[in-house]
């Protein structure tokens, strides 16, 4: 039986944390308050929480944790890279995590926030329960490259021709080195033609598994200019983790169960990445689906998302 999404639920409480340096980081809590703890891990990084990823757990069981990170979403200010790393992130969950009094939470994340999920574990191992990773992200050079120049654009030729064309790139430009002076330009026009490009490439590449690969979706210009800012702020900087540094403090990880689910049709982050974590917790479980591609919102992802949410569960409830 194909699992559905939860019914649509809204939020006990909404709130903001002070965390320092003008950083307002919007939370929300919903479901069971005796419930297990869940935290929400959104992607980007930039991307912010939407309502139906509280609808990936049953309400009734999970006390459930969204936050909008550093610049994201509905966090104050929008858009903002200052003080903004992935150190600042870790400790935003801590903050928050004693804020509402929990103890110990499993973490639910996909693309980038696996790999938050991932660097949290490592640096807090005695604060978590569990793992449930989507779409699984190693913050190293090589899948920074395979996103921003080898790799997803041999397979939309067409889509990363368009895309260097509108930035003004040939084969031997430094894309995101480019990206990142662009999108940070004081030139509003170059500000914005590049945030435009960059939401065109970036949606068709996430899109590949769906019927719509080509375009991307448009959005608010504001947003897509935000949300381009902190990924490339983020990228230019390799995510502020040292390379392989997700694998190689692996033993780090506590010994608590680990589901990491990947679509085969994920031109974003290539399945290999799943594959490599779950060798290195050997632990874990894989589970690769055939006709899926990066984005939650796909309905074989929604299916084993809840799935791995549901027996999650069982596994901790019964511990």
């Amino acid at each position: 039986m194909t699992r559905n999404l939860y019914p649509p639920i809204q939020p006990r409480v909404t709130s903001f944390l002070d965390a320092g340096h003008s950083h307002q980081v919007y939370y929300e809590t919903c479901g069971a308050e005796d419930g297990v703890p869940v935290v929400f891990l959104h992607g980007g990084p930039g991307s912010g929480c939407k309502p139906d990823h509280r609808q990936f757990f049953d309400p009734k069981r999970y006390y459930i944790v969204l936050f909008d990170q550093r610049g994201s979403g509905r966090s104050k200010p929008f858009g903002s890279t200052d003080n903004n790393t992935t150190p600042h992130l870790l400790d935003d969950m801590e903050a928050l995590r004693n804020e509402l009094g929990i103890e110990r939470w499993l973490l639910f994340g996909g693309s980038w926030g696996a790999a938050l999920a991932l660097a949290y574990a490592e640096r807090h191992p005695n604060r978590v329960l569990g793992m449930v990773l989507r779409g699984t992200f190693l913050a190293r050079e090589a899948d920074v490259s395979w996103f921003f120049s080898e790799g997803a654009n041999k397979l939309l030729p067409r889509q990363w021709h368009e895309f260097q064309r509108r930035i003004g790139a040939d084969s031997n430009t430094d894309i995101l080195a480019t990206l990142h002076e662009r999108i940070f330009s004081s030139d509003r026009a170059i500000v914005e033609q590049t945030a435009q490009a960059w939401e065109a490439w970036s949606g068709a590449v996430v899109m590949f598994s769906i019927n719509q690969a080509g375009d991307g979706t448009a959005g608010p210009l504001e947003t897509a200019i935000a949300k381009a800012r902190i990924e490339m702020h983020y990228a230019f900087h390799r995510y502020f983790i040292e390379e392989n540094e997700l694998l190689s403090r692996i033993g780090d990880v506590p010994d608590v169960p680990v589901r990491i689910i990947h679509g085969a049709r994920d031109i974003t982050c290539p399945a290999a990445s799943a594959w490599t974590l779950h060798q290195a917790i050997p632990r874990s479980e894989l589970e690769v689906l055939r006709t899926a591609g990066h984005l939650s919102g796909e309905t074989p992802m929604i299916d084993a998302l809840v799935k791995a949410a549901d027996d999650m569960h069982a596994k901790l409830a019964s511990a």
